[in-house]
């Protein structure tokens, strides 16, 4: 049998690929080498699938990708947030949106996201085959005549789809197999590195704060003394460094490929000037009874004031009314300008997304056709396009993967 399309890839722009082109009548094949589909979308959102996030302008939306974003203008033109959201409610999964524009199903299973697929494709015709697992591409000048699994069988198509992600979380399969195939094949892949991962610190005081989290909180990424990215959100404290939303976001930006110094300034308390928080301190610092460690504990946790007293050598027990507007203002500093060195992000394991990929340059953005082989298509993580934490590079996927599957047809 000679397929219109086979898939290489069970994720979620494999599938949502797969999926178009089988209802549209084509012969599909998608091929997994895990025991089933969806390994890693299970995963997401703590196994409650966050499939995207409320941001119904499609420019809008591209503009949270970086400068690749808009490699996505047609895709997200064409299947962005709101035509996600009606394909998965028309197909019987109600959703919810919850804090931070996230989406996710209201029955907080991502199980329910993955049966749509299995039985789209299903019912569609579609062929599914699990524990199989791709060794090579057979190609005549640029185009793809077959592949060869790795149990030696040959298995011909018109067109392919790579659709095997990226590096991170090794355990669901990722082995990054599809860069050496398409390096193979003559494509660029830009440089590699983990994301969406926790941020590790030079210094080991923040052990002490291991545990405390913060749900407002402003963090200044730097290289050398240049600002490189800024996020305001959540954290929480690790024994070595950093975690939460805002934590994982700016590890997109930290790249230590060249070997480069970063380093993080976090504002605890944003949402004030220095001027008004300046006012803040003399206040709370006017009651002559209580210590200067009682009087900060008002505001912030005790670990936290303890350790910022340490670092800034002021005792613990200087009455607050005897304070120096020197030792105040030293204070003022370092809650508006907390500063840590990076040591390093955690590797894949921990990882959400990979950065870095194919180059988009040779791919068509508006049906996801390689401009090196031209029966080839390429949809999702494997393409160098990454999202912050939230849904994003779900709806990555879902709008690449729709995309090449719409052109296969």
């Amino acid at each position: 049998m000679k397929y219109d399309l086979v898939v290489i890839g069970g994720g979620a722009a494999g599938m949502m690929a797969a999926l178009q082109a089988s209802e549209s009548g084509k012969k599909v094949l998608i091929l997994e080498k895990n025991k089933r589909l969806g390994v890693k979308l299970l995963l997401t959102g703590g196994g409650r699938c966050n499939l995207t996030n409320n941001i119904p302008d499609y420019r809008l939306m591209a503009k949270s990708y970086g400068v690749n974003g808009k490699f996505l203008l047609s895709a997200l033109s064409n299947f962005g947030v709101l035509e996600t959201m009606d394909f998965f409610e028309s197909r019987g999964v109600s959703l919810k949106t919850e804090t931070s524009n996230k989406v996710f199903p209201k029955s907080n299973s991502a199980n329910d996201v993955l049966s749509i697929f299995i039985k789209g494709i299903e019912t569609s015709g579609g062929e599914i085959r699990a524990n199989a697992e791709v060794a090579d591409f057979i190609l005549s000048k640029n185009i793809i005549e077959k592949i060869i699994l790795k149990n030696g069988e040959e298995i011909l198509a018109n067109n392919f789809l790579i659709t095997t992600g990226g590096l991170s979380y090794p355990a669901t399969g990722s082995s990054g197999d599809g860069y050496r195939w398409l390096k193979d094949m003559g494509h660029i892949i830009t440089p590699l590195r983990p994301a969406l991962a926790p941020i590790i610190f030079r210094e080991n005081f923040i052990s002490k704060l291991e545990g405390l989290s913060f749900d407002n909180i402003s963090i200044t990424l730097f290289l050398d003394s240049n600002k490189v990215a800024q996020e305001v959100g959540a954290i929480i404290f690790t024994a070595s460094g950093i975690s939460g939303p805002a934590a994982l976001n700016l590890s997109r930006f930290i790249d230590f490929n060249l070997g480069r110094n970063f380093s993080l300034s976090l504002d605890f308390k944003p949402e004030h000037s220095k001027e008004n928080l300046d006012k803040k301190l003399i206040e709370i610092f006017s009651d002559s009874n209580k210590f200067i460690k009682n009087s900060l504990e008002e505001v912030f946790p005790p670990r936290l004031v303890i350790l910022f007293l340490n670092l800034l050598g002021i005792d613990e027990k200087l009455k607050a009314n005897s304070l120096t507007r020197l030792k105040r203002q030293k204070i003022l500093e370092i809650i508006k300008d907390f500063k840590v060195n990076i040591s390093s992000i955690l590797g894949y394991d921990r990882a959400m997304i990979t950065v870095g990929g194919v180059d988009l340059r040779e791919i068509d953005s508006k049906d996801m056709r390689s401009k090196i082989v031209s029966n080839l298509f390429l949809a999702g993580e494997i393409l160098d396009i990454a999202g912050p934490t939230g849904g994003y590079n779900l709806q990555a996927a879902w709008s690449t993967g729709f995309t090449a599957g719409k052109a296969i047809v």
